[in-house]
């Protein structure tokens, strides 16, 4: 127990009814998990707002409830908080409650539009290998040390964040390498983190349907490096135009890296193929079975991470080399018929292309490159026909199917994808509304030596239709389906 006093220290409180000195067992958000002695804080969510469900809360047993708008009936004997921002005092609540965890870990942040979990999660096996045991907080799981545990968002919730770093402080783990996406920041679910260094990968065209605009994405990545403390570290790709942006108001130590400009780190590719990169870093080769510059921009990242924090830089570039891929990430495997099936969670045009423009330099052009490629619905949609221009401008053959439709049509989507296809490339286009029956039309359709790309949703699990998720896993579907298939 704690005293609600104590929780909402440093929050900005606009005015108090009823005591502050008042034991709280835990912090919820959510109506549903209400225990006895909790505080609720009502939050103004995008889909919902959790100032309804303050009465519920209160009759499941809340003592106390944190909100930006009082109930217009207040009930005896529970305190209200009103605050100037329920999201904002979340973050605080959390951090006092977990005792402020983030300060006793190195906590790195990684930013960008791709490229965060395949960082994340290579930095995170990098520094195990090394001997400094690491946590993880990214898109496909959540590590503490070799405990894992399954995550839903890029970026968790305030609660659940405060909670694992709080259960690697415990564990004694020195380090945690954390994605941060621009919904996290941008909803305060890291505003009273205190990290020790921020990365930033690249930015591209994502996530309009939320932010409404490039500029405004742009911002909101930018306020992640503009809260870095001076005792922090901020490393950036300058390659990208927007590296220097991240850099412009930070108060952190500045570091870049580039392989097409000069920078405190520093990549030649020398060799790439389907079998890896031989790569040259710093004046240092080294091999690696990660394949695609879009991956030398990552391995150039984790080296200069690993240089920063301290580890010895030949050990580092050794251990690299022993680093495999993410799931979904570039993932592959070779049909019982010789067809070569890559698995790539690629859902933006600029994602999609890198995969694209990667297999078209590795391969010999003997061979069909067909991509089988979807939109998520509830989204933004201006991004639909120009991964759709991509995959058919890029490839031999393009499927054009479902991803995740939610709320959506699954044919208008794809219709907005075809608007995107250019009339030379019309002949060149499928368009199967089921995701199984478009990968087995790439089964049917490719002979020994072929590629096929699966895009868009890497390693997800299911696929959500109308509210429900329906079992639907990429990789096992397409190595069923291709293995199924009769030798010639």
């Amino acid at each position: 127990m704690k005293e609600l006093m104590n929780i909402i220290d440093k929050v900005r409180v606009i005015k108090v009814l009823g005591t502050l000195d008042i034991p709280v067992s835990t912090i919820v958000f959510d109506s549903r998990k209400v225990v006895e002695n909790a505080v609720f804080v009502a939050l103004k969510g995008v889909v919902t707002d959790g100032h309804l469900y303050i009465d519920k809360a209160i009759k499941l047993g809340v003592t106390a409830v944190v909100c930006q708008e009082l109930p217009k009936n207040c009930v005896k004997n529970i305190t209200y908080v009103l605050v100037a921002d329920s999201n904002l005092a979340l973050s605080y609540m959390a951090a006092n409650f977990y005792e402020h965890p983030s300060k006793k870990i190195q906590l790195i942040g990684i930013t960008g539009t791709n490229g965060k979990t395949t960082l994340a999660s290579l930095s995170y096996a990098l520094f195990q290998k090394a001997g400094r045991p690491s946590g993880l907080i990214s898109t496909v799981q959540i590590k503490v040390g070799d405990k894992s545990y399954v995550t839903t968002h890029t970026t968790p919730d305030a609660l659940s964040i405060n909670k694992y770093l709080a259960e690697m402080v415990s564990k004694g783990i020195g380090y945690c390498f954390m994605e941060v996406s621009s919904h996290g920041i941008h909803q305060k679910r890291t505003a009273s983190l205190c990290f020790s260094g921020g990365v930033f990968t690249n930015l591209t065209h994502d996530h309009l349907d939320y932010h409404k605009t490039f500029a405004e994405y742009r911002d909101v990545k930018k306020s992640f490096f503009d809260n870095l403390p001076s005792e922090a570290f901020a490393l950036v790709n300058i390659d990208d135009k927007n590296g220097a942006v991240m850099l412009q108001n930070t108060k952190a130590k500045k570091y870049t890296y580039a392989l097409k400009t000069l920078a405190d780190y520093k990549a030649r590719i020398i060799e790439n193929s389907i079998d890896g990169l031989l790569l040259q870093i710093n004046g240092q080769e080294f091999w690696s079975k990660l394949i695609g510059a879009f991956n030398a921009y990552n391995l150039l990242a984790i080296y200069g991470i690993a240089s920063i924090l301290g580890l010895e830089k030949i050990e580092s570039l050794r251990l690299m080399s022993q680093l495999e891929s993410v799931a979904g990430r570039f993932q592959y495997f070779i049909s019982n018929t010789g067809v070569t099936v890559v698995i790539d969670y690629a859902h933006t045009p600029d994602a999609l292309k890198n995969v694209i423009d990667t297999l078209n330099t590795i391969r010999t052009k003997n061979e069909t490159l067909l991509t089988v490629v979807g939109c998520g619905g509830d989204r933004d949609q201006t991004k639909r026909p120009k991964m759709a221009h991509i995959a058919s401008q890029l490839s031999d053959q393009a499927i054009f199917t479902s991803d995740n439709p939610r709320t959506e049509d699954p044919q208008a989507i794809i219709e907005q994808m075809e608007e995107g296809v250019a009339p030379e490339n019309y002949k060149k286009t499928l368009s199967i509304i089921d995701r199984k029956q478009a990968i087995k039309t790439s089964v049917q359709l490719t002979h020994k030596g072929d590629i096929v790309l699966i895009a868009g949703k890497g390693h997800e699990t299911y696929q959500e239709i109308n509210g429900v998720r329906y079992d639907f896993d990429d990789l096992i579907i397409a190595k069923e389906l291709f293995n199924q298939r009769k030798t010639n």
